[in-house]
């Protein structure tokens, strides 16, 4: 089984693997689960002052890549293969909190649940089913 990364092997992933974008602020990582927070910033915002429905899709697939890596290690090449999002409430903060937990991992699928919230709130503002496929291991 390969060894879970630490915090900063996975920040140290993110800055190399996607240049131009900031790399997450990891709150913690466990066994199939991963915390990030955003410093939202005017980019994040859509009219009204919410925290828009691209920035939290893009959270959520952010959490559940690194979620996926504590079980199987960085491996760059595991893709989304669909994230199904529902906006439970207006998220107006300007810290957002997403939970990522696996809850399949197969062969060829990871499936993970994320859970998304204002710092310091215990209400979700949005919930995400995230697939991801793995890629195949070499015969």
């Amino acid at each position: 089984m390969p060894q879970s990364p630490t915090m900063d092997q996975l920040k140290a992933f993110f800055t190399e693997a996607f240049p131009g974008s900031s790399a997450p602020d990891f709150i913690a990582i466990g066994d199939g689960t991963a915390s990030v927070r955003l410093q939202v910033e005017d980019q994040h915002l859509r009219p009204g002052g919410y925290v828009s429905g691209p920035t939290q899709m893009s959270l959520a697939d952010t959490v559940t890549y690194a979620a996926i890596f504590t079980r199987i290690g960085i491996t760059p090449m595991t893709v989304t293969t669909s994230l199904n999002m529902s906006f439970l409430r207006p998220l107006i903060t300007r810290v957002v909190v997403a939970e990522a937990k696996l809850i399949k991992l197969g062969r060829m699928l990871a499936v993970a649940e994320v859970l998304i919230r204002a710092e310091g709130s215990g209400s979700a503002a949005s919930h995400a089913v995230v697939t991801y496929a793995l890629p195949k291991e070499d015969a």
